[in-house]
């Protein structure tokens, strides 16, 4: 599995913005993060603002190599358009699949938005297992940990 797992480095100034990203969420990124977080989507682990060289994603499930993006107003000039194009071919040459979403979609459709989401991951990793907890289980019923 070492083999399969995606490495590539990432420069520190471009780790530094992706952390930026993350504190400084639109308003449909924090709504579209408490779908997608721990797990809620059909058992798919996503991440947010990922370094993926030399762009950073928005939402990425790397088990079903997925790519989620929101764009805002800027994103529908023609400039905006060409630029995101550009940057979806080469997310996609890396084997990932981009979906592109509105601000305004996640924010009046979000269940819309979720279903198409469930649709792509459903597609592309049809065996999602949930992960493991961390640390020792503990038995529900008298809170010791189980053998």
């Amino acid at each position: 599995m070492d083999e399969e797992r995606l490495t590539w480095k990432v420069s520190s100034a471009l780790r530094a913005n992706a952390r930026a990203l993350r504190r400084n969420s639109t308003e449909a990124e924090k709504i579209l993060w408490s779908e997608l977080r721990n797990h809620r989507l059909q058992g798919a682990g996503f991440r947010r603002q990922v370094p993926i060289e030399p762009y950073i994603a928005d939402f990425v499930c790397h088990a079903a190599k997925l790519i989620i993006e929101l764009d805002g107003g800027q994103h529908f000039s023609d400039d905006g358009e060409r630029a995101d194009a550009r940057r979806s071919a080469a997310i996609e040459a890396k084997g990932f699949k981009v979906l592109r979403f509105s601000n305004y979609d996640v924010m009046t459709n979000r269940a819309g938005v979720l279903e198409a989401i469930a649709a792509a991951v459903a597609e592309r990793a049809p065996t999602l297992t949930l992960p493991r907890k961390r640390g020792r289980e503990q038995n529900p019923r008298l809170g010791e940990p189980q053998p």
